[in-house]
């Protein structure tokens, strides 16, 4: 399908860009590491433009949205993401979140409860723990350092980047749709890899502030996960997260890895009816 065009809201001084498709109740979506709102729009919105109003967003950095020093964090970025919503008019939608953007989402639910149903995280980040891509990315963050780091590795990304688009969707392979609607130029540019580098200098505060806070959350959380996800462990991060949520769920996806949105759309849709059924309750 076609992707809709970019809508740029200005957010605290932020460009924060997002692409709305379909009608229905709100649903709203944040990708992952290395990617852009079309990540999302290429998993999902086939499925869930017919049912629901999907606002996709660029996070912080990513994309057309732009960054400042604070938007490494994952609760900055759920500051921003909450103003935005705002400015949209989007009243308590169901975050659907993937990977890092899992984090942004838990985040937002601690932060803004109350402006939310709910979320449904596929596959999150949600507990602090040395990554690869602290070293990968994250002295491209550097302050005076990064620029010059980010040029002499632009050799090497021309390499690992396709190597580590495609090593996201394993044990599947990248789908026609992702190869095809993907800006796999937009997201490998320098500023992005920064904004990647940032996040990974920030993972572990972040989720270290989020972390305790979990156990008191009342907001409605759906975990979905494959059993065969290569880059977040689900016994680490998916199941320990919905068994310590008060309203927290896990659904295993087997035989699914990191990417499985892309393969069970339907099971997103169907969680995404779940979360509304437990807010309107």
């Amino acid at each position: 399908m076609q992707h809709p065009e970019r809508r740029i809201l200005e957010v605290e001084g932020l460009p924060i860009a997002c692409a709305q498709v379909g009608e229905g109740r709100p649903v709203v979506y944040l990708h992952g590491a290395l990617t852009t709102l079309e990540e999302g729009l290429t998993g999902l919105a086939a499925t869930l433009a017919p049912r629901f109003r999907m606002t996709a967003f660029d996070r912080p950095g990513h994309g057309h949205s732009g960054r400042d020093a604070g938007t490494g964090s994952a609760w900055r970025q759920a500051e921003l993401i909450h103003a935005a919503l705002t400015m949209l008019g989007l009243e308590r939608p169901v975050i659907v979140a993937h990977s890092f953007g899992g984090a942004v989402a838990m985040a937002l639910a601690l932060r803004f409860p109350g402006s939310i149903s709910g979320a449904v995280l596929i596959a999150p980040i949600a507990f602090p723990e040395p990554r690869p891509e602290m070293m990968m990315f994250g002295p491209r963050a550097l302050p005076f350092a990064g620029d010059g780091l980010s040029l002499l590795a632009a050799p090497a990304d021309a390499v690992m980047l396709p190597a580590l688009w495609n090593a996201m969707f394993l044990p599947q392979r990248m789908t026609a749709a992702f190869r095809d609607g993907f800006p796999f130029e937009l997201a490998s540019g320098r500023t992005q890899l920064q904004a990647d580098g940032q996040e990974a200098l920030e993972m572990i505060r972040s989720l270290a502030r989020s972390a305790p806070l979990y156990a008191a959350c009342q907001t409605p959380v759906q975990v979905l996960q494959g059993d065969r996800d290569l880059v977040v462990n689900p016994l680490l991060h998916g199941r320990p997260l919905a068994a310590v949520l008060p309203r927290g769920r896990f659904v295993n996806l087997p035989g699914l890895g990191h990417m499985a949105h892309h393969f069970a759309p339907e099971r997103v849709a169907g969680a995404i009816d779940e979360v509304f059924l437990q807010a309107d309750a």
